[in-house]
């Protein structure tokens, strides 16, 4: 099976990889426009959004405090329930996922 074509654009040379690894991961992407960067992920389904905001902030934003002032966002949409899946949050294989600070910043 080949990776999805959104995971083969423009990102940082390492992925964030997460589960073991006799276990299923889905390939996605998760930006931050802040930055203007990028970081491929796998991982399990089963793993929360939290989870990879928290890995994606370590390593886009590292000097970010609080990890409540960030938000993911898929389609568009602000995902509500950082506690629930990937899956249960619509995530799937070759997604795009911002993460965005909560207010809005003025960009310099």
């Amino acid at each position: 099976m080949s990776a999805p074509f959104t995971t083969q654009l423009r990102a940082r040379r390492d992925t964030i990889r997460l589960g073991m690894h006799d276990v299923p991961t889905i390939t996605f992407r998760v930006e931050m426009p802040a930055v203007w960067d990028v970081v491929r992920v796998q991982a399990p389904p089963a793993d929360t959004v939290e989870t990879i905001k928290k890995r994606a902030l370590e390593a886009l934003f590292p000097q970010a405090q609080y990890h409540e002032d960030f938000v993911m966002k898929l389609a568009g949409w602000e995902i509500l329930n950082e506690h629930e899946s990937l899956a249960a949050a619509g995530v799937k294989d070759g997604a795009i996922l911002l993460l965005m600070h909560r207010q809005r910043r003025p960009l310099r």
